[in-house]
């Protein structure tokens, strides 16, 4: 009577892990064609440092000096083209793999409540098709007691 037909979920945890993942990017690394790729993804991971942006910020404040002196390029200039952009570059791309592992964990939890909402459902189903069968025996006994009945 029921035609009812339950779904498998889209996607199961292993393709969405693998999508939302920083770590699933070493994969992607390991996949890359050429060499390019590779040195690109280890120069991120460098740059990409609070340690680099120390670095940065000491190899910017020893050039303040000379920028300082008549003839320099000026206290400006030197904040402008000099700290700001060594400094800055570091913390912008340790920020946002703050922010997308972050990101990813919040994926995860909201997979993992979807999955659960998907299983509350599928079991709901199965109680629906249960009740479908039950409500079929009885209104097919009820349909023999009425032919009893009936003259």
């Amino acid at each position: 009577m029921s035609d009812i037909h339950i779904a498998p979920p889209v996607k199961t945890r292993r393709h969405i892990k693998n999508a939302i993942s920083l770590r699933g990017m070493s994969e992607q690394v390991k996949k890359a064609d050429g060499i390019n790729a590779k040195i690109a993804v280890f120069l991120t991971n460098i740059v990409g440092s609070m340690w680099c942006a120390y670095a940065f910020a000491i190899l910017a404040l020893l050039g303040l000096r000379p920028a300082l002196k008549p003839g320099g390029e000026g206290l400006i200039a030197w904040i402008a083209q000099t700290f700001l952009q060594l400094v800055l570059l570091s913390v912008i791309i340790v920020g946002q793999n703050v922010l997308a592992a972050a990101a990813d964990k919040r994926s995860e939890a909201t997979y993992k409540d979807a999955d659960a909402v998907l299983h509350e459902a599928v079991k709901i189903q199965e109680h629906l098709l249960a009740q479908d069968d039950v409500l079929t025996t009885l209104a097919g006994k009820m349909a023999n007691v009425e032919a009893r009945i009936a003259p």
